[in-house]
């Protein structure tokens, strides 16, 4: 299975779904790592305020970084090679590069019977 390397700017924790400020992006990613990692996706985040020597020894992060600034992250490297960056992928997008089938989400039930009346 591909494996996706994530280089987050710097958050208050390692996934930036913290504070009380919570950006959703961060919390749409955060919920999507978890659905692919249970799908059996290897998928590993590094957060520069926290794990600075990752993106240091990372010479596709190290060289990112020394051009385009922290502001351009996140970068996210699949397989070693730059997959995007600038912004979070979505859950196709996820499934897409890690090569997972996306299911049908299951619905909620209804109470009512049909159109406007309730049963």
């Amino acid at each position: 299975m591909k494996a996706l390397e994530v280089f987050d700017p710097a958050l208050c924790c390692s996934t930036g779904v913290c504070g009380v400020e919570v950006d959703q992006a961060l919390v749409s990613f955060a919920a999507d790592v978890q659905w692919a990692r249970q799908q059996g996706a290897k998928i590993e985040r590094f957060n520069l305020g926290q794990q600075s020597l990752m993106f240091a020894e990372n010479a596709t992060a190290k060289a990112f970084l020394q051009r385009s600034g922290q502001e351009a992250l996140p970068l996210l490297l699949l397989d070693g090679e730059v997959a995007l960056a600038g912004r979070y992928p979505s859950r196709a997008e996820l499934a897409r590069w890690l090569d997972i089938t996306e299911s049908a989400e299951v619905k909620p039930q209804s109470t009512c019977c049909s159109g406007s009346r309730c049963c």
